[in-house]
């Protein structure tokens, strides 16, 4: 199979229109997600999977429509529980390839559980978490994402909560695939889509979204042109940390334990940052870096190899049914003490 979760059909070649659903797509003009919709149309056919064997299951909110928009199968499920519906499906259809499509207020929020224990237990599903810092289809409320003193409607004096960090949150629960992207740059964000895609396992891929109604430019430091130069921090597997202009790069380096941002030309090549995704460690810093004291990374941070849930489970159930032979429900249900109410 080309693709964890894809069939063993071979595929036909699709267009970025066989994917096309023949729903309007009702975002609002502008709204991030338009780019990250065609981004991801355009990736389908790349993947090699008969399109009856992808899934996009979503929980609730602006990014949750994105099933309806997808010419595949799809589930538009209830608020938060996406990662456990796709679960289920998962252990019951390991020949799918199943997308999860969430928000940060969707997947971080109501969904934080169900989020966690997903990945945990390396589920193979790849989870697209849209990251826009605010509650857009309620129209405005701060989200977990959003900033320490952020002012909306439902904290019209600030809000007094800290910010929960989407990529040490999932390294945080053992995610073995955790990436970030950005809606704008659209060639990156196909590269990071096919990679999230192919992993085996649970694959964490965030992807700054813009809100232009609610929470514009809230990503502006990887928008703006000169700002992106001086702030986007790429990663590249065994590659040094480098950043900013080319007369005048900046490397992110070790002093001791703490992550430390130096002018390139002062420090020897040995003494560079070389990325490495199999660091797991690693990546737990470069997840807390930001902006305007680090460069905001963007990329793979981390892409490592684990048991894979289903894979255990459904050996397991092959070994008792060997064992024991197969079960019968009505038989088990039937088993015992039994009532009868007249």
């Amino acid at each position: 199979m080309s693709v964890s979760g894809a069939g063993p059909a071979e595929a036909r070649r699709y267009t970025k229109k066989d994917f096309e659903s023949d729903q309007d797509v009702r975002w609002c003009p502008g709204c991030g997600d338009y780019a990250i919709l065609s981004a991801v149309q355009k990736t389908m056919p790349d993947l090699g999977i008969p399109k009856e064997n992808i899934v996009f299951i979503s929980g609730i909110g602006c990014s949750s429509r994105f099933p309806y928009y997808m010419n595949t199968y799809g589930f538009h499920t209830i608020h938060g529980r996406a990662p456990a519906v796709a679960t289920g499906l998962r252990l019951a259809r390991p020949d799918l390839k199943i997308f999860v499509v969430t928000g940060d207020g969707d997947g971080l929020s109501i969904g934080g559980n169900h989020m966690l224990h997903v990945l945990r237990r390396n589920v193979s599903l790849t989870i697209l978490l849209f990251n826009n810092r605010i509650y857009g289809l309620t129209k405005g409320q701060y989200s977990p994402t959003s900033e320490l003193g952020k002012v909306t409607k439902s904290t019209p004096l600030g809000s007094a909560d800290r910010p929960v960090n989407p990529l040490a949150f999932a390294l945080g629960c053992g995610a073995t695939f955790v990436g970030r992207t950005v809606d704008r740059d659209v060639k990156h964000m196909e590269e990071m889509l096919k990679r999230a895609a192919h992993h085996n396992g649970t694959a964490f891929l965030e992807i700054l979204q813009n809100c232009n109604v609610y929470n514009d430019l809230a990503w502006n430091a990887l928008y703006e042109k000169e700002s992106k130069l001086q702030y986007e921090l790429r990663l590249e597997q065994g590659k040094p940390l480098l950043f900013g202009a080319l007369d005048d790069r900046k490397a992110v380096i070790m002093d001791g334990v703490i992550p430390k941002v130096v002018s390139a030309a002062s420090v020897p090549a040995s003494a560079l940052w070389v990325h490495d995704e199999k660091n797991v460690n690693a990546a737990k810093l470069l997840a807390d870096l930001w902006a305007p004291e680090f460069p905001i990374p963007v990329g793979v941070l981390a892409a490592v190899e684990a048991p894979v849930y289903e894979e255990i489970l459904l050996d397991q159930e092959k070994r008792a049914v060997s064992e024991r032979g197969a079960g019968d429900i009505a038989k088990l249900l039937t088993s015992g003490d039994t009532w009868k109410i007249e």
